[in-house]
């Protein structure tokens, strides 16, 4: 099949290329280097553009043939849609409207999306299932369930059969060394603590150290983005074998706190990190843990990295060897 990964250049997007192309897929990755990285191509080609500009996708699905689409292209800092969410709902939700358009014009009727955990808020119920109340905390989060309504109203209309997968913190690098994550700025737990170990930063500051967990940090749940991309490939055979529009979480199932994670960061690193203890952050829950078991009864997945030193182990294989990213 051809397949068009939009966002691939980006860090969930260029795993899941990396397992289209070892698959021998037909990759076309289309991404506007924002955040993107043309090193993590993996073998696919390149188009530099952005999802909304709809002269270049039909240039695309005309001469490539797209079979399917795997959607990553999004803005994804929570607190940044906080601060302007018309830059969110622009290029999350707008854009990706014009390219379903697209889509719809040269019948391409196949989408897997790269949804969020963002989209259930406040978890009332640990783990969380797929059914879990929608009550997004953030535009983050509303673009990425506003999207995912859209998808089931395009299949009720036109046929467009899509899987939306919801994961929680992804982590770790692939084990090849070849890709990894490289964000500026940096958000994610586990690489701001192997900067500590790096000695790029000065420390960690852990928001909160009286919340209702174990040792009064928060729990979160870590996937290792391996494992993320290949729930995509997954989802992308489902769609082939006529799978209906519907949804999945992507988790462990297991959570690990704060300093859990900073002391298997010292344990893999051999390095001391000063993890200073701060405020609570607001709107920051104690304990965000997926319950994966849909998508593991219905397409078979299970994540082949799911212990915590496997993936701070691949994620510190990548930054030593690439200190400053791509």
């Amino acid at each position: 099949m051809a397949i068009l990964v939009t966002g691939g250049l980006g860090y969930v997007g260029c795993h899941a290329v990396k397992q289209l192309v070892d698959r021998g897929e037909q990759v076309y990755t289309l991404d506007n280097l924002i955040y993107g990285h043309k090193q993590a191509a993996c073998g696919s080609t390149v188009i530099v553009g952005d999802i909304g500009d709809q002269t270049l996708l039909r240039q695309v699905f005309s001469a490539h043939k797209i079979d399917a689409v795997m959607h990553f292209a999004a803005f994804a800092d929570v607190g940044e849609s906080v601060a302007d969410p018309e830059k969110y709902y622009l290029n999350n939700v707008s854009k990706s409207l014009a390219m379903l358009q697209v889509m719809l014009e040269f019948d391409v009727k196949m989408m897997i999306f790269s949804s969020s955990a963002a989209t259930f808020g406040e978890p009332e119920i640990v783990p969380i299932p797929e059914d879990h109340p929608k009550n997004p905390t953030n535009p983050y989060g509303r673009s990425k369930l506003m999207l995912e309504h859209i998808l089931k109203e395009y299949e009720q209309a036109y046929g467009l059969r899509s899987i939306s997968l919801r994961y929680f913190n992804a982590s770790g690098a692939d084990p090849s060394g070849l890709i990894g994550e490289d964000h500026t700025p940096e958000h994610h737990l586990i690489p701001l603590i192997i900067d500590v170990a790096l000695g790029k930063r000065e420390k960690i500051s852990v928001f909160g150290s009286d919340w209702p967990t174990p040792d009064g940090t928060c729990v979160r749940d870590y996937v290792h983005v391996g494992d993320l991309a290949q729930a995509h490939l997954l989802g992308l055979e489902a769609l082939r074998n006529g799978k209906e529009t519907t949804a999945y979480n992507l988790g462990n199932g297991n959570g690990y706190s704060v300093m859990e994670v900073v002391k298997m960061v010292e344990k893999v690193t051999g390095k001391p990190i000063n993890a200073v203890m701060a405020d609570r952050r607001p709107g920051d829950p104690a304990v965000l843990v997926a319950s994966a078991a849909k998508i593991a009864s219905e397409l078979g997945w299970k994540p082949n990295h799911p212990d915590l030193e496997t993936i701070v182990q691949t994620a510190w294989d990548w930054h030593r060897t690439h200190p400053n990213g791509y």
